[in-house]
């Protein structure tokens, strides 16, 4: 063997590594996406955290060069397909569409099989949206004030519905309960559908949800709108006053968002954040989210990963204070 034909080339190599421009599939490696990405939603197809996964999933796959496909792994509360993720190799490669109903799963599950804090690399938020108060027609209040007046005239004798025990719909209206000092019965249901059909029968008097839910048959007068539980008003019914004028300091969103497996580079993170900001900062992005209820948020990892931890520990004191427990 000719060595001193071997080492001009080894210098060569050396030089090349150490200036980081080696060819061929050592450079290949360190590109972010150099193959497909995965967005796991936890949920059936159809509903909200399904239809807004695939609208930011098609602007991600636009934007990034590279295919990014929607797989529904739907069960246990979310807690199938958010498992799969938490347990993924944490390379960008396999992420998770995610919403606040987590972390209300976190305050009323005894046990999860990931850590909802711990287990995840939060990378950014979607959207925000508030739910609608409405009440059947039978219910003489049109207005936050007038509802809380006449609640509290009236304790144990209204109820309201929700989609279930530990729903959204529960932790909204019982942090309103809480705030208020009211008395209003819970009756449960199985699903949002059901719920709904029972307002406008008139065998439940109040319903908080989200405004797909309501809108339509709001159009029809069988029941109304009396306020919204965002803080301020929001751009999905600004003609709503939010229940805030009426108990101070109550504000109830609903969220999306996307997470990564805990052990994500940061410089993924990162990169995926910026992305999705861009995504959703589209004008067609805005149009869409505010049709289906929801105002886009663009937030950074950190934002992201503090409104989870706040959340957690929010709706945990709650469902321990007003007796919240899941199906």
């Amino acid at each position: 063997m000719n060595t001193s034909s071997l080492q001009p080339r080894l210098g060569i190599v050396l030089m090349a590594m150490a200036a980081g421009v080696l060819p061929g599939p050592a450079l290949a490696a360190d590109i972010y996406p150099s193959k497909p990405i995965t967005i796991v939603v936890p949920y059936p197809p159809g509903g909200s955290n399904d239809v807004f996964a695939r609208q930011v999933a098609k602007g991600l796959s636009d934007s990034m060069k590279i295919p990014v496909i929607v797989d529904n792994r739907a069960g246990a509360s979310g807690n199938i397909g958010s498992t799969l993720v938490a347990k993924a190799a944490p390379d960008g490669y396999t992420l998770l569409v995610t919403s606040s109903s987590m972390t209300t799963n976190a305050a009323t599950l005894q046990t999860m099989p990931f850590d909802p804090v711990s287990g995840f690399a939060p990378v950014a938020m979607f959207a925000r949206g508030p739910f609608i108060v409405a009440v059947n027609e039978s219910v003489k209040a049109r207005t936050p004030a007038e509802l809380m007046s006449l609640v509290k005239a009236n304790p144990g004798k209204l109820n309201y519905a929700t989609s279930g025990n530990g729903s959204s719909n529960q932790f909204a209206t019982e942090l309103l309960k809480s705030m208020s000092g009211t008395d209003i019965v819970h009756v449960p249901y199985k699903g949002m559908g059901p719920a709904v059909t029972d307002l406008l029968g008139g065998q439940v008097q109040i319903l908080i949800a989200s405004g797909p839910s309501l809108l339509p048959q709001l159009r029809g007068g069988k029941i109304h709108a009396v306020g919204i539980t965002s803080a301020k008003p929001h751009p999905i019914a600004p003609e709503l006053k939010p229940m805030a004028v009426a108990v101070p300091g109550y504000d109830f969103e609903l969220w999306w968002g996307l997470l990564a497996p805990a052990g994500t580079p940061p410089a993924i993170i990162d990169q995926l954040n910026a992305e999705v900001n861009k995504v959703i900062r589209s004008a067609a992005l805005k149009e869409y989210f505010l049709k289906e209820g929801a105002e886009v948020t663009p937030s950074t990892p950190a934002e992201f990963a503090t409104t989870i931890a706040a959340d957690i520990a929010r709706w945990r004191k709650l469902a321990k204070q007003q007796s919240i427990t899941a199906d």
